[in-house]
């Protein structure tokens, strides 16, 4: 399974010399804040309201600067990145300013998709949002969010996202195994949220992580609902799919904006779950850092995990009753036609003879996503250690799958 390309090691070296900013957190500002002004002067939107957004991106970028080894692909996917981020978050409140009406739109019930990662959130994410009445933003739509589009112009936005995703196949074709990604698809929420672990997957850095566990999310879910008022806004309403392994941290905050909303919490062995996840994050890690070190990974990722989940129990008991539906996975990959439909019914969601066909499509899974070999110990990882870190959540787990 070839993680990085010889492409992308040759594209770093030509574009070494064009950016310099990535080895100095001070030149790395100055070129954030350049492309912002050049933003605002070529959309004409207002970053009045949005300052606090602009500076914590100055924060993550410094941070990444400030990483011994970026590449130059690392450095211009993460620019690029941010200034899109920014530019969607303007796009979203300027609609709101221009179309008042959007802030009456009601998300009724969503679903979050929670729990670790590598525990089948996304596969339960495409079963539940594939079914009539339902809708997971699509990865697009994520990425440019707005009122609905003339066909030219949804084609135009669309194609010009496939590219970007394009290339990151191209520079990593294992990416592609180990988490598919399709444009057209439901994809996760960390597409439109501003700041989430997903950053610390693309380069260990410890500033930005202390910097995330103190960090009021309040603002981010506000944000996160006012784009779905904007994709509800003018279409038929449905109830939206909503997924994102990191918001199983989150459940206080998911509650406090969305108070009707229902989690989903898949549950899977973490002696699995590290492993695969741990090679996750080395392949998207090697996009964007010279020299990875995986037992650097190891320890990070266990402690981010077991943190998150521990969030995510200590929040539990809080939550409204029946506003937690747990999953387990492998009741749900060895058996879906019997377990799905009681997880319909829990959500008080209608199952159909058309959701049972497009049931077993999902779970029919190609060969090539069954070649992701991983394991704990080249991560630097022991048995021992993982079940130590998950010792108060091994109980639930085992309980959920029988």
């Amino acid at each position: 399974m070839r993680r990085i390309t010889n492409t992308a090691k040759f594209l770093n070296t030509v574009l070494s010399p064009f950016t310099k900013a990535r080895q100095d957190p001070d030149k790395a500002s100055r070129a954030w804040y350049e492309s912002v002004d050049k933003l605002v002067e070529s959309t004409g939107y207002s970053i009045d309201d949005d300052q606090a957004f602009v500076d914590d991106f100055d924060f993550l970028l410094r941070c990444f600067a400030s990483t011994p080894g970026l590449t130059p692909i690392g450095w211009k996917g993460q620019l690029d990145g941010a200034v899109s981020r920014l530019e969607n978050r303007l796009r979203v409140r300027q609609l709101h300013r221009d179309n008042p009406a959007i802030r009456d739109e009601v998300i009724e019930r969503p679903v979050f998709v929670v729990g670790l990662p590598r525990t089948a959130t996304s596969l339960t994410h495409k079963i539940l949002a594939r079914s009539d009445g339902h809708r997971g933003p699509l990865l697009w739509e994520l990425q440019y969010t707005s009122l609905d589009l003339d066909e030219v112009e949804r084609h135009r936005r669309i194609k010009s996202i496939q590219r970007q995703l394009d290339a990151t196949f191209k520079f990593s074709p294992a990416f592609d195994i180990i988490h598919p990604v399709r444009i057209d698809q439901p994809e996760e929420s960390l597409a439109l949220l501003p700041h989430t672990y997903f950053h610390l997957s693309c380069a260990l850095m410890e500033d930005y992580r202390e910097w995330l566990t103190q960090r009021d999310l309040t603002e981010d879910y506000q944000y996160l609902k006012e784009a779905l008022q904007v994709l509800q806004h003018g279409r038929q309403p449905q109830r939206w799919i909503l997924k994102y392994p990191g918001h199983v941290a989150d459940l206080d905050v998911i509650f406090r904006t969305f108070p009707d909303a229902t989690i989903v919490w898949t549950h899977r062995d973490p002696m699995t779950v590290m492993g695969s996840f741990c090679s996750l994050v080395e392949t998207l890690g090697g996009l964007h850092v010279k020299d990875i070190d995986r037992h650097h990974i190891g320890r990070m990722w266990l402690d981010v995990l077991s943190e998150s989940v521990n969030e995510g129990r200590r929040h539990r008991p809080n939550a409204p009753r029946g506003g937690i539906i747990d999953v387990g996975y492998h009741q749900l990959v060895s058996d879906p036609q019997n377990y799905v439909p009681e997880l319909y019914r829990k959500l008080g969601a209608n199952w159909t003879r058309e959701d049972s066909n497009k049931l077993d499509r999902l779970t029919d899974r190609p060969i090539r996503d069954r070649r992701h070999e991983y394991d704990i110990f080249r991560y630097g990882l022991e048995p021992q250690q993982i079940e130590k870190a998950f010792q108060d959540y091994l109980p639930l787990v085992h309980q959920v799958n029988g």
